[in-house]
């Protein structure tokens, strides 16, 4: 059995004689020993009934391994053989391996089967009731009713006489004398001997070339029936199969002569590749080999042929013809890819356009993408074309746009950028290479935009397939592009910022040196003008003509600028040649003749003043110590490199989450850059510059620069808190723009998930806030301190001492002064110091409204009216208050009160309310006796007279007011006994009226036993 052909009847009839010959010798050795050995016939019949010797496991998978016909041959042995051999799973295994079973399909077709088996055998008991009369479960009068219900008696579980007739048929076939086996007709398969001059059979039966061209079309997927089916496939493409492996050559090759058209030699050529896939009998590379080398002179020939058309231009008629005979043979990869490469573009034979004309005459920092959108344009159009030659082409079922698009992004667009970037990056700088980057990206996607799918194309063609192979263009770069994007942003950034405090630093710088000048300048300016007026005296007779007399020898330094103010004096030097010249003379006027003029703004002359004036200038530049420009400028940068970067989004997966991942990152930069190294410095510097500022300087350099007949003082208010309150208005703005910038540029782009608490942009921008909040409380703090302060000097320098204590000696005895009491009258109202700390306190706090947070306006108006109310109390317990005075006091409190109630802060209601309450005490009158240390012109003896009369009504009036100190109810638990008592000791009378008002409020002849 060498499995190359079919055995013949001749050869089957010798094995049946042979094996005849052997079983007769076998029965005579057996008869004529009988006699001889009773053993003789038991060991004959162990030679005939022998157990075999492989088991079933390996016979199995020897015959996985056999050609067809030596399993058609090893089925002849013996009847467990041809079970094995007929076993429905061995041609079902080899069906699939060929890819013609269809499991559904044979499930189907059994459970088909079953239900008709089903209803020919409900028929027949239906039928069978009939006529015998019995009535079926579910019928009537022996009529069955309809489908009914089958009972498990009707079903029918033996026959005898089926099974009677067919235990006769077995006897009648085991009883004949010659069992005739059927050949392989039986078994399913035929015998053919196909030749070139005849195409029939051994037994006669014609062979139909055109059965093998469509032969996988016809075979069924049918349990029990699959030995069949793969007969057939055997029948029609067997014979070729193996003359095509014995065939030397081409032309020997009996398909080529069977079949002249080249589709239907592609399609029996694909049909015998198909078939080969369950040849694994010995030799079956060779054959395969064989195979594949036939397979390939023809497709190679065919390919020629599609070349010579494509050349021509021939598309619907060569091109098309022979692509269809390639995809039939093979599925059309060699065509696939003769049509991508001949075409210009991918053979370098057209050039799109030149990488290195986006960065020719372009300014540092720009790149001209014109070219490239040209290069792109250029590709969109030769794709679209494509697209219309593939379906004219191609079969519908092929796409061939996709590896078209993959070939050109490979070979074309991907060297274009790799040479653009890389150009961009190593001499045109950081910046050109990000714009070249992003930009050609975006014009990339817009090229997938324009892309036309062909018929065969999938439907995610331009979203995904075409896209992906873009994409790939870019993710070599990517890596590179994001690091230098927020490294780009980052030192732009700094950059900006650094170089505008450098400016600032540098005129903060000029300015002090320029207000230092004069002081410095001035003890060089006094040894000049001395000097000066030295030479004059000296070269007076020698300098001075005769017809101009001077009434004495130094009356030319009279006029000279020494006897101007220093102020001068300095500016003219500064005007003047540092070379000393001979005096001028001077008018008939008295006026020098030829001065220079004074400059607009003088240096000081001396060094308090020049302190001043430099506080006074970093006063004024609190507001300018952040730049609101500086803040639009980063945020313009961050805009740019943001907007870059979020077209690198839509490359989609793990880049394009890189990509979002560094837009974050530069937002994050951003709020750092701008807050920790530009506004928390400014605020730093803000506050520093607070706490350094003196009102009174400022007070007395401006009263010292005022003119002689400007008799009214310039009032200086607060005014760093003022010019921060500015400061915070500009950090206020510089908030909004990122409040802004961060809906529009991160959160309307979905960039950054507005509720997610734990990003690191959520995160940043959160700290951020609440570093402008710190600060702007740190300065309010300061500010607040200042503003205290100027109260507590207004206090201290605008409130006379006689304004609570009118009575006073000195002031009855001046009766030029103000407060004398004139008759009796006098004034009831508020003092003018009040009114200007309320006119100080509102118009410092009125600044606040609609600039700053509401929760920040409440802690600073809060913090305003508790130091307000602790100054108040300090400056209390400075004055003498009598009782005519203490009317004056209530309406001050009254005013001070009024203040804070329109700041609509009710936390401070109870302090004022309790400071109302003490003021009550020094309203208490209390009429000392004569001998009061107040009593003065009346003698001795009338005191004496009244003193039993007085002491009475003292006792009464200092029991009232000990009551008043002692109700702790009245001041709402704000001050305690012993300090209303602190303030009751600032009376006028306090010293006369101490011992009554202490022995009433703790009692007389209470003894410590």
């Amino acid at each position: 059995m060498n499995g190359r052909s079919t055995p013949t009847n001749g050869g089957s009839q010798r094995a049946s004689r042979n094996l005849a010959q052997i079983r007769k010798a076998q029965l005579h050795d057996a008869g004529r020993h009988s006699s001889d050995n009773v053993l003789a016939s038991l060991r004959a019949t162990q030679i005939v009934a022998s157990k075999p010797v492989l088991p079933a496991e390996l016979i199995a998978t020897i015959l996985d391994f056999c050609p067809i016909p030596d399993l058609m041959r090893f089925a002849r042995v013996s009847r467990r053989l041809q079970e094995m051999v007929y076993d429905d799973t061995r041609w079902t295994q080899k069906l699939k391996t060929i890819g013609v079973w269809n499991e559904h399909e044979a499930r189907q077709r059994v459970e088909e089967a079953m239900r008709r088996k089903a209803e020919a055998q409900r028929a027949r008991e239906v039928e069978q009731a009939r006529r015998t009369g019995v009535n079926l479960p579910g019928s009537g009068n022996g009529v069955a009713g309809g489908v009914g219900r089958r009972h498990a008696g009707s079903v029918t579980l033996f026959d005898a006489g089926v099974e009677e007739e067919r235990q006769r048929k077995s006897l009648d076939k085991l009883r004949s004398p010659t069992l005739k086996r059927r050949g392989t007709i039986a078994d399913g398969f035929e015998e053919l001997a196909i030749s070139p001059s005849s195409s029939s059979s051994a037994d006669g039966k014609a062979w139909d070339p055109s059965i093998a061209l469509d032969i996988f079309k016809t075979l069924r997927s049918i349990r029990g029936r699959a030995r069949q089916e793969f007969a057939r496939l055997y029948g029609a493409l067997g014979p070729l199969y193996t003359d095509l492996a014995r065939a030397k050559n081409h032309p020997d090759a009996i398909i080529f002569r069977t079949y002249r058209d080249p589709e239907q030699q592609a399609q029996i050529l694909a049909n015998l590749k198909r078939f080969a896939q369950c040849d694994f009998a010995t030799g079956w590379q060779e054959r395969e080999a064989r195979l594949d080398g036939m397979i390939g002179v023809f497709e190679n020939a065919v390919l020629r042929e599609f070349e010579q058309g494509y050349a021509a231009g021939d598309i619907d008629g060569r091109m098309h013809r022979y692509a269809h005979v390639l995809v039939t043979i093979n599925g059309g990869a060699a065509v696939i890819e003769s049509f991508i490469s001949s075409h210009p573009i991918i053979s370098h034979a057209l050039r799109a356009g030149d990488p290195l004309d986006c960065l020719e005459a372009v300014a540092p920092g720009h790149i001209d993408l014109a070219p490239s959108q040209k290069f792109f344009e250029t590709l969109s159009s030769i794709m679209l074309e494509q697209a219309q030659t593939i379906d004219r082409v191609f079969p519908p079922t092929l796409d061939v746009l996709t590896p078209f698009c993959t070939r050109l992004s490979e070979e074309t667009i991907d060297p274009y950028l790799t040479a653009l970037f890389d150009e961009a990056h190593s001499k045109n700088g950081v910046e050109t290479y990000l714009k070249a980057v992003s930009g050609t990206f975006t014009q990339a996607l817009h090229f997938l935009a324009c892309l036309k799918p062909s018929a065969a194309s999938p439907s995610n063609f331009v979203t995904e397939l075409a896209k992906q192979t873009i994409v790939q263009c870019y993710e070599k770069h990517i890596d590179l592009y994001l690091a230098e994007e927020l490294s780009f942003f980052r030192s732009s950034s700094e950059l900006e910022v650094s170089e505008w405090e450098k400016r600032q630093s540098e005129q903060e710088a000029s300015t002090e040196s320029f207000l230092m000048a004069g002081v410095n300048g001035n003890r060089q300016a006094a040894k000049r003008d001395f000097l000066s007026s030295f030479r004059k005296v000296v070269m007076m007779p020698v300098s001075v003509l005769p017809a101009f007399p001077l009434s004495s020898p130094f009356g030319g330094a009279k006029t000279t600028n020494v006897t101007v103010p220093s102020s001068t004096a300095a500016a003219s030097e500064a005007t003047a040649p540092s070379r000393s010249r001979t005096p001028t003379l001077t008018g008939g006027s008295g006026t020098p003749v030829n001065r220079p003029g004074t400059p607009a703004q003088e240096a000081p002359t001396t060094e308090l003043a020049a302190k001043a004036a430099i506080m006074n200038s970093r006063l004024e530049g609190i507001r300018s110590l952040f730049s609101i420009e500086v803040a639009l400028n980063l945020t313009h940068l961050a805009k740019a490199s943001i907007e870059r970067a979020a077209n690198m989004v839509r490359m989609g997966g793990k880049h394009g989450e890189a990509a979002k991942e560094q837009c974050e990152a530069v937002f994050v930069t951003l709020l750092h850059v701008l807050g920790e190294k530009h506004v928390r410095r400014g605020f730093d510097k803000a506050v520093g510059h607070l706490s350094t500022y003196n009102p009174r300087q400022v007070r007395e350099m401006r009263s010292s620069s005022a003119s002689e007949g400007d008799t009214a003082v310039q009032s200086v208010g607060v005014e760093p808190l003022v010019t921060f309150l500015e400061l915070v208005n500009v950090g206020d703005l510089i908030q909004q723009m990122i409040e802004v910038f961060y809906a529009q540029e991160l959160v309307a782009t979905k960039l950054i998930d507005r509720d997610d608490f734990l990003d690191p942009a959520v995160k940043e921008k959160k700290r951020f806030e609440q570093m402008l909040d710190e600060r702007v409380a740190a300065g309010l703090n300061k500010g607040i301190d200042v503003l205290m302060d100027e109260v507590e000097y207004l206090c201290a320098s605008t409130q006379q001492a006689t304004d609570f204590n009118p009575g006073s000696l000195d002031t009855a005895k001046d009766l030029k002064h103000p407060h004398h009491n004139n008759g009796g009258v006098s004034d009831i109202g508020s003092t003018p110091t009040a009114h200007q700390i309320v006119a100080t306190l509102r118009g410092h706090t009125t600044m606040l409204l609609g600039s700053t947070d509401k929760t920040i306006l409440d802690v600073f108006t809060q913090e305003v009216g508790l130091r307000l109310f602790g100054a108040l109390c300090k400056h209390i317990k400075r004055q003498r208050i009598s009782v005519e005075g203490s009317v004056k006091l209530i309406s001050d409190i009254n005013l001070y009160s009024d203040f804070v109630g329109s700041l609509r802060q009710k936390p401070l209601g109870p302090y004022f309310r309790a400071l109302r309450e003490l003021g009550q005490i020094y309203l208490v009158r209390i009429d000392a006796p004569a001998a009061s240390y107040f009593g003065g012109g009346a003698k001795k003896g009338s005191r004496m007279a009244a003193k039993g009369s007085s002491s009475t009504t003292m006792a009464m009036q200092a029991k009232e007011l000990a009551v008043i100190i002692a109700d702790t109810q009245r001041y709402g638990g704000v001050f305690t006994v012993e300090e209303v008592l602190g303030f009751a000791e600032r009376r006028a009378d306090w010293f006369a009226v101490r011992g009554e008002v202490e022995r009433g409020m703790y009692g007389v002849g209470c003894l410590v036993m």
